[in-house]
């Protein structure tokens, strides 16, 4: 029989997580980086007791969006779809029209969106991700952290 250690995993509870705020300035922040950074602080995975099934993650604030850089030609190139809801009605836009646009917010929801999980955790853990275009948010309440990006 093998000797019994005294360790063991220790799995956090949703209602013992100390969750923290931060604001990610995205003026000139390659979007693929920003997202993956932002999708790890979310999801929860930057903390010691990172638990697979419990939202461990942080709310974050995310302003500047439309100052958001796309390497390559990807700002022309890359295209996004959306369903109207409607029988064949697809609309597609390119990045460059998205970050031009009312909705240039969106560029960074996405990406984002795509690197957490595809459940309805995942789903809980994209609602603590606040986006705005521009450089105000009204979560000065919150008393978030200023958080720089490498």
């Amino acid at each position: 029989m093998g000797v019994q250690s005294h360790r063991a995993t220790k799995s956090v509870r949703a209602q013992d997580v100390d969750r923290h705020w931060y604001v990610i300035d995205a003026n000139d922040q390659v979007l693929g980086r920003l997202a993956t950074r932002v999708a790890t602080m979310l999801r929860g995975k930057h903390r010691a007791s990172f638990t697979p099934h419990v939202d461990t993650g942080d709310f974050v604030i995310i302003v500047n969006a439309e100052k958001v850089k796309l390497t390559g030609r990807k700002r022309e190139k890359k295209i996004y779809h959306r369903h109207t809801g409607y029988t064949g009605h697809v609309k597609s836009v390119t990045a460059d029209v998205l970050l031009d646009g009312p909705h240039a917010d969106r560029v960074v929801r996405n990406a984002v969106r795509g690197m957490l999980p595809k459940n309805s955790l995942g789903r809980q853990m994209f609602r603590k991700l606040k986006v705005y275009t521009g450089p105000d948010h009204p979560h000065a309440a919150q008393k978030p952290e200023e958080l720089t990006l490498g």
